[in-house]
């Protein structure tokens, strides 16, 4: 083959992929091109086959049949070594550093493991680190990756995949953690990136950065590969039409009108701070409503969340259906009837080594115990099925680990186990983070079913959709404190940011009305 022969091959083909565990057939004669220079968006929801095609390109699972190619020439990807000495990088979801090794150390994890010198120059090391870390972000590659929240552990995996002279960098949901200041600064890398040559896997459910940056789109589902089109000749209705096999109408539930809104306040928090991270924080919550808060990455969103419901210590008052609450740690929050879902799912929302059984129960483990300190394993299971059937969480069985769900059904399993101590109040942390919009959809709509029920829903997020799409009104907090208040007759995406960031001194709250 000479050389005009090979700068006309991909720089990557999958050829007939298929992937199967035991009888479970993940991937099923998938095809794949990769072109040089290009970014090339891979959709699908979650549960399509994505993850495992990337895994297997990057040398982290081996396929049951097929072929790869590289340049045209084929290869077998035995490792995530042999991907790298082959020029591919795959910076995943979720988040796999070193806690207690420092930023640089974890750049260059892989070229300090193939040193063979005896001792390390921890100041080039420290050097190079900044210099590709400068590029992304003001991070001080001295720190220890446990000190980082989780929107800077983000950046380091991207920036270590940097320090690996890629040809083929693969990036799952890069921006899923990341502040918008920072996804702008990485869309430009991967824009210089693209016109260095370096070919870019995308992985994303936000269609507006797909549209923004790619070039072609391949959509899987099910596990088999459905269609490729370059991204003008196609629309974000037409990607999302694929990836499900069905229409979505309606994203987002019908709002709660104002003819059939309560003047019931299920939640009051007044004054509330923990004299750091959040300030005076007064709001309402009323009967059938979904309110939502937005902000910043940063602003103080999660700490009020964690404030209210015993998980950080702070001051003030917290009222259910008008009586104060003694709330000094999450169980008193717990036995109050105030139960809070994290943005972290698989690190604090759920267990997923643990079946679906024994995460729904296990806040409720007191009610299902008997006299002599013995779980009841048989109510344990009738909780799990009842609430799983409800929720409608796709599953072999409740006997079954978390880990082989979807992330979609992962994440209903998390509002299960809050469910199962039949809540008062639900605070919701970045509720439909990493889910495809499929499931986004049905997560929507069970969050205003519960609400309706009668149950307090407060949302977070930082998808500007989703607060304008799902909630009835949202609480905007900038520096620690609430900037304003945007009910329906003024939900836009300009007021939101215009609060969020300060450019404007919009319509504040009336908390006390």
């Amino acid at each position: 083959m000479n050389k005009e022969m090979t700068m006309a091959e991909p720089v990557l083909t999958i050829h007939g992929i298929s992937k199967h565990f035991g009888a479970i057939r993940a991937l099923t004669d998938v095809n794949f091109t990769l072109e040089r220079g290009e970014v090339h968006a891979l959709c699908g929801e979650n549960g399509a086959g994505k993850s495992t095609l990337m895994n297997i390109i990057a040398g982290v699972l081996q396929p049951t049949e097929g072929e790869i190619r590289v340049d045209g020439k084929p290869v077998r990807i035995a490792s995530p070594a042999a991907a790298q000495a082959l020029g591919i990088g795959l910076v995943h979801q979720e988040i796999a550093l070193c806690p207690d090794a420092t930023v640089a150390e974890n750049m260059f994890m892989a070229a300090t493991n193939r040193r063979r010198a005896p001792f390390m120059n921890y100041r080039t090391l420290e050097r190079d680190a900044q210099k590709v870390m400068n590029r992304l972000a003001a991070i001080d590659v001295r720190q220890k990756v446990a000190d980082l929240p989780i929107s800077s552990q983000q950046l380091v995996e991207i920036a270590k995949a940097l320090t690996l002279d890629c040809r083929v960098l693969i990036l799952d949901e890069p921006t899923a953690a990341l502040t918008e200041t920072e996804a702008q600064q990485l869309f430009a890398i991967i824009r210089d990136l693209k016109a260095n040559g370096i070919s870019i896997i995308y992985i994303s459910h936000r269609m507006a950065e797909i549209f923004s940056l790619c070039d072609r789109v391949t959509v899987f589902r099910d596990g088999r590969y459905v269609c490729t089109d370059k991204i003008d000749d196609v629309t974000a209705d037409d990607v999302v039409r694929r990836m499900v096999g069905r229409e979505i109408t309606q994203l987002y539930p019908e709002k709660l009108g104002a003819e059939v809104a309560s003047s019931e306040t299920i939640l009051e928090v007044d004054g509330l701070g923990d004299g750091a991270r959040f300030h005076d924080i007064s709001f309402d919550l009323r009967r059938g409503e979904i309110l939502g808060i937005g902000g910043l990455i940063g602003s103080g969103r999660t700490e009020i969340a964690e404030g209210i419901c015993g998980l950080r210590h702070a001051d003030g008052e917290v009222r259910l259906h008008g009586r104060p609450q003694a709330i000094r740690a999450y169980a008193d929050a717990v036995k109050a009837g105030i139960v809070y879902l994290s943005e972290d799912r698989k690190g604090s929302g759920v267990f997923l080594e643990m079946s679906i059984a024994q995460n729904i129960s296990v806040l409720n483990l007191k009610a299902l115990t008997n006299h002599a300190g013995l779980l009841n394993g048989r109510a344990e299971a009738a909780l799990a099925e009842d609430l799983a059937r409800r929720l409608a969480v796709r599953m072999g069985g409740v006997e079954a680990p978390v880990k082989s769900l979807s992330g979609g059904n992962q994440q209903k399993v998390a509002i299960a186990k809050q469910l199962a101590v039949k809540p008062k109040v639900i605070l919701m942390d970045e509720p439909t983070r990493g889910i495809d919009v499929g499931a986004k959809t049905e997560i929507h709509r069970l969050l205003r079913d519960l609400a309706r029920s009668g149950i307090g829903i407060v949302v977070i997020s930082s998808e500007m959709p989703e607060l304008l799409g799902l909630c009835d009104r949202v609480l905007v907090v900038r520096e620690g404190r609430i900037a304003g208040e945007v009910g329906a007759d003024d939900m836009t995406e300009e007021t939101v940011i215009r609060l969020a960031s300060g450019v404007s001194a919009a319509r504040t709250a009336d908390h006390a009305a």
